[in-house]
């Protein structure tokens, strides 16, 4: 597989899976693409050039690496061992990078049937958001086997800033996993501590200004202080995924005994967000129960 010129596949083109593609086609691949929805496919095509395809198997015909970043379990499962998933079409020693945020459950499952058809495997979930994929500098957390995870990495690298291989397949789904614990008990801590200055009299904007100079310093407090101050919500990672990726969460916290008490709690507060019609604002939009 020389680095040049590699055929490569990418099935999804939502808002992570689009500009993702668009960076390996910039870096020189030939990509052939595939999207549920064929117009958005078009599109892309027009814009990256490469070609679309009409299913999975098609797109995956003759790649060398075929990536995905599709909805969830079932999606996934659709469109690798569905009527015309990707596996099908796949030759022998090609590799399968699931981009999605899914169960561990499923990315074994997957890794196992890709291993019997003589197929690499890589469950690569990323943490970024809809900037980190547009600018090419996601965070990339993997599970598969050694060897498979060295051909595919300096490919990944179009757009991924970090990418990591955590252990065997599952490890990226769970690396994710963590991810999205912190996430709910820092956007909730921040969202208490903003309507707390708030209540309080203070100049708020400052206060966090102040404070973020030392330990209470985050990712969230950085990029989302300021616009959760403003009540703006539309910065990509909706209330629907997140509460998808939670039920991930709990589900293989029942499973393996772990206890996430805070990650439980706010998966609920999610759920109010939702009944009040924000399933598409972000994640941040958790401050608007303590507006009240």
């Amino acid at each position: 597989m020389s680095m040049e010129k590699m055929r490569l596949a990418f099935i999804g083109l939502g808002v992570m899976g689009g500009p993702m593609a668009g960076h390996l086609a910039e870096a020189g691949h030939r990509v052939t693409v595939y999207n549920r929805t064929g117009a958005r496919a078009r599109a892309w095509v027009e814009r990256y050039g490469g070609e679309t395809k009409s299913t999975p198997s098609e797109a995956a015909d003759d790649a060398d690496i075929v990536f995905a970043c599709v909805g969830n379990d079932e999606d996934l499962r659709q469109v690798t061992i569905g009527d015309e998933g990707a596996f099908a079409g796949m030759k022998q020693g090609a590799i399968f990078v699931d981009h999605t945020t899914a169960s561990a459950e499923i990315a074994c499952t997957l890794a196992a049937e890709a291993a019997q058809r003589g197929l690499g495997w890589l469950d690569a979930p990323v943490s970024g958001g809809q900037a980190g994929a547009e600018k090419g500098i996601l965070t990339v957390m993997v599970g598969g086997e050694e060897a498979t995870f060295a051909k595919a990495e300096p490919v990944i690298r179009h757009y991924g800033r970090a990418v990591t291989l955590m252990g065997p397949p599952g490890a990226g789904q769970l690396t994710k996993m963590v991810n999205q614990i912190c996430i709910a008990g820092l956007v909730q801590a921040l969202s208490e501590a903003i309507a707390f200055g708030e209540h309080a009299g203070l100049d708020v904007e400052k206060a966090l200004s102040v404070i973020s100079k030392g330990a209470a310093q985050s990712w969230q407090m950085e990029n989302r202080g300021a616009t959760m101050i403003e009540g703006r919500f539309d910065f990509g990672f909706a209330v629907d995924w997140m509460r998808k990726d939670l039920s991930i969460v709990l589900e293989e916290a029942r499973r393996n005994g772990a206890r996430v008490p805070v990650a439980a709690l706010v998966d609920q507060f999610y759920a109010s967000i939702q009944a009040r019609g924000g399933n598409r604002w972000d994640t941040s939009s958790l401050i608007m129960l303590l507006r009240d």
